[in-house]
């Protein structure tokens, strides 16, 4: 007890130094904690992004670059699958459900896509949950938009609110579909994946915004002698125009399930065989794996980093100690003098460097938490990261245990030159 109170008012004695190295491991352990952090969600923020998807099929590409642009909206897609080659590939024996989806466009810098009602139906994510409707329904008219919720939340969208449409998918746009306004139909319930980021409109919607059709403009006849029937064909053909029919020249990509493993590897080897248009099916589960092992080497890396700003903070911890011990002989002397024995002295010189350690391994989880909470919208809207902001997994703890481990071992380097220090000057001043 003496020992700890005399570590701590020695500590006190030499707080600026002491703070400054606090202050580089803080530094460090925060930096370790938060690469680990992001590389561990960003894993989970990947995975869960699709589930129960057999095979993602687009324009023939790499494996990769279609996940990215299909799925987490990352990239664009050189070229489109046109709508007969898709009507023949999912008519096929063991199709199960199907999703086409249509990307170029945003809204804000969010991504817009153009899909079916079979999209909230058959769609999954995490461990094969649903989506969900926080607000409102799947769109029924083809100016209607069903938003994610951080698109909702972001921009401060509600249920009625007209929306247009830009053409593009980057944060600046110079041309808007103001003609074709969409109305907020639905607001889906978050998901932690790229589906809170995206704007859904139906799937007949992309030709008619891109064609510059609006149903304002379509006219009902010609005639003066009609006109006791205009006002009826006007409600019919605006009904029809609003309903979601029309199928579109191409769309981007698409989703499919299959009744059997079996029918996914004929229909894949298929589709990658398919003569009308180069077109290529991926297995999304197959296709991450290897994106993580292309990333694996990046890891390393960071982890490696962290790792050397660790090792070179204690090792500042170190000289700063061994640089104070010489200035420190004469209050070892007096200490020694008074009846500390030689193994007190290097318990009090460890007990500081493992005080130092300690006190910078919580002011490091402390900075930690705070660059979790501001970074966490930044890394979720553009990286696509959900960040986890939990208590310390056991792998972080252990990370932490090392560091203490290795603080409290390079502590004894000086301790031990303290313990012979006290020898010598306890023999003369014996003698």
């Amino acid at each position: 007890m003496i020992l700890t109170k005399l570590a701590y008012k020695s500590l006190l004695n030499r707080r600026a130094s002491v703070l400054l190295t606090l202050f580089t491991i803080a530094i460090s352990v925060m930096l370790l904690l938060s690469i680990e952090r992001i590389r561990v969600d960003a894993k989970t923020s990947f995975s869960n992004t699709i589930s129960g998807t057999d095979l993602i099929v687009g324009a023939r590409t790499g494996d990769i670059q279609l996940l990215l642009s299909s799925v987490f909206r990352i990239g664009h897609a050189n070229n489109g699958v046109s709508w007969q080659s898709y009507q023949y590939i999912t008519a096929q024996r063991g199709v199960k459900w199907s999703i086409p989806i249509s990307l170029g466009d945003s809204h804000k810098g969010q991504a817009v896509i153009g899909t079916t009602r079979d999209y909230f139906t058959h769609y999954r994510f995490g461990k094969k949950q649903t989506l969900s409707f926080q607000q409102g329904h799947a769109f029924e008219r083809v100016n209607q938009v069903v938003l994610g919720s951080d698109v909702a939340s972001r921009l401060g969208y509600t249920l009625g609110d007209s929306i247009v449409i830009s053409h593009g998918m980057g944060n600046t746009s110079f041309h808007h579909h103001k003609d074709n306004p969409f109305t907020v139909i639905g607001i889906l319930n978050a998901t932690g994946t790229p589906v809170d980021k995206t704007l859904h409109i139906p799937l007949a919607a992309i030709d008619l915004i891109h064609g510059g059709v609006h149903s304002s403009n379509v006219e009902h006849g010609e005639s003066d002698e009609h006109d006791e029937h205009d006002e009826h064909d006007e409600h019919d053909e605006h009904d029809e125009h609003n309903n979601l029919i029309g199928e579109p020249n191409q769309i981007t990509a698409f989703l499919m399930g299959f009744d059997s493993p079996l029918y996914t590897l004929q229909i894949r080897r298929n589709i990658n065989q398919y003569k009308k248009e180069p077109l290529l099916a991926i297995m999304p589960t197959v296709t991450l794996k290897e994106l993580w092992q292309m990333l694996a080497i990046v890891e390393k890396v960071l982890l490696l980093f962290s790792g050397v700003v660790i090792l070179v903070s204690l090792l500042g911890m170190l000289t700063t100690l061994l640089a104070n011990l010489n200035q420190r002989r004469r209050e070892l002397a007096i200490l020694r003098s008074v009846g500390a024995r030689p193994w007190q002295l290097f318990t009090l010189i460890s007990m500081e460097s493992l005080f130092t350690t300690l006190l910078g391994c919580l002011v490091g989880c402390g900075l930690y938490y705070g660059v979790m909470l501001v970074s966490s919208s930044y890394l979720q809207s553009h990286a696509g990261i959900s960040v986890n902001i939990a208590m310390l997994s056991y792998y972080e703890l252990t990370l932490i245990g090392v560091i203490m481990a290795a603080g409290f071992i390079i502590g004894l380097i000086p301790a031990t030159r303290a313990y012979f220090y006290s020898l010598s000057d306890g023999m003369s001043i014996k003698t």
